[in-house]
């Protein structure tokens, strides 16, 4: 156990360290299997991992979703979404902020990442909302938190990793995610509408669409509806898998592209490239997290834990509060995927112990993170947006997300206490 507590110290000094997560992730973990195995047995144990993950079924997910979100992000799509919410929601005040949260929403669920949806929507949507007299801080906010939404409404990334570590049927996760998706959607527009009457200059009206106008504009939005009719749809109908979902929503997204006119065949190639790119980045870290879930099971950490707790005697929901906590510490310091990959092996056996459903679990951990995307000191969707927005000031940026925070932990509540919320689309499919 002193092995195990010593790995996951090491990494979270890594991490903090700003090393690369897989590298990290990686490196402790062959040095704790060498330290309490041997070095032969380490290097033996990596690539019968490697070679396992790779044959995975499930892990060819990623870069399907991930190349159907480039698609979509490369050919200009989200600026016709974006147009469409404009159009009908523009002209009353805050009206773009809201247009710009139904559109991150949208996008979030053709991309299911939210560093893209955050870094698309800021040159989307950011320009009109200070051309139109918009704040910089509820401006830059709406996209930081909007942008949270692309890790939940399914595909998401997250969720896929999420399923694969904890062996949950990845179909079931993304169908659980839609609801509270759509319920984290409501409560960021809510707090929209509260910034926009507390202090109306922030967020001034915009100009009215006429009827025709507003029709003509959603001929751009079929894309998303059917990319993700398409999707949802079948994984809810049981017609196929998650892995056949993402490879039918990568085809149809390149078909899409070119029925558009937007998708050339250099783009494609470009696409494709930037796909793989970051799908190897991605496996590399998982690799690494698998790695390290063996040598936490080997070290006898995980049941450590679970005796732990059981001896502390935190049962029940007072177990799954403990755990949330900590999960709001960490992401102060700790980006969201390194808590995924280094604390949901760690958990998910001791949360499953005690009885609950782990597609239910999944979802808050998912929640807990897109919370901490957005908190200080390293949220991450702030300094994605500073990136591609260098002249707003990140204290700025915070300061306009304390409603978006607000609301997002009465979401967190509401999934903790109504599980329903979560499961009711699953136990209906």
């Amino acid at each position: 156990m002193t092995v195990g507590f010593t790995a996951m110290a090491a990494v979270i000094l890594l991490a903090l360290l700003r090393v690369p997560l897989g590298i990290a992730l990686m490196s402790v973990s062959l040095a704790g299997l060498a330290w309490i195995t041997s070095t032969t047995t380490a290097l033996t144990l990596f690539p019968m991992t490697v070679s396992e993950a790779v044959l995975s079924y499930d892990l060819a997910i990623v870069p399907m979703f991930i190349l159907m979100g480039n698609i979509i992000s490369r050919t200009g799509i989200a600026q016709d979404l974006f147009r469409a919410a404009n159009a009908y929601l523009g002209s009353v005040r805050g009206g773009l902020s809201l247009a710009t949260m139904v559109t991150c929403a949208g996008f979030g669920a053709v991309c299911g990442s939210s560093y893209a949806t955050a870094a698309t929507m800021a040159k989307v949507a950011y320009p009109s909302m200070r051309r139109y007299g918009y704040s910089d801080g509820l401006a830059s906010a709406t996209i930081a938190a909007g942008g949270t939404l692309g890790i939940l409404i399914p595909p998401s990334i997250i969720l896929v990793i999420y399923g694969i570590i904890t062996q949950t049927n990845i179909g079931d996760l993304f169908v659980a995610g839609v609801l509270p998706g759509l319920l984290g959607l409501a409560l960021y527009m809510v707090a929209v509408v509260w910034v926009a009457w507390r202090s109306p200059d922030q967020a001034p009206k915009g100009e009215p669409s006429s009827w025709r106008d507003r029709i003509a504009s959603l001929r751009g939005i079929w894309p998303f509806l059917f990319l993700f009719a398409l999707i949802i749809g079948g994984l809810y109908a049981d017609l196929f898998t998650a892995t056949e979902a993402a490879g039918i929503g990568a085809g149809m997204a390149v078909l899409v592209g070119f029925f558009h006119g937007r998708l050339t065949p250099k783009m494609l190639r470009t696409v494709i490239l930037e796909t793989a790119y970051t799908s190897i980045s991605l496996y590399v870290v998982l690799f690494g997290a698998m790695m390290l879930s063996k040598l936490l099971t080997m070290s006898g950490l995980s049941v450590g834990i679970l005796g732990l707790v059981e001896g502390m005697g935190l049962t029940g929901y007072w177990l799954i509060l403990a755990i949330i906590l900590i999960f709001l510490v960490l992401g102060c310091v700790l980006d969201s995927m390194a808590i995924i990959l280094i604390f949901v092996p760690l958990f998910a056996p001791v949360v499953a112990a005690q009885g609950f459903d782990l597609v239910w679990f999944g979802i808050i951990v998912v929640v807990v993170t897109e919370i901490a995307l957005i908190t200080p000191p390293v949220g991450m969707n702030v300094f994605v947006l500073k990136a591609v927005l260098p002249h707003v000031p990140v204290l700025r940026i915070f300061r306009g997300l304390v409603p978006f925070i607000a609301v997002d932990l009465v979401r967190l509540g509401l999934l903790v206490a109504f599980p329903a919320i979560s499961l009711w689309l699953v136990t209906h499919v």
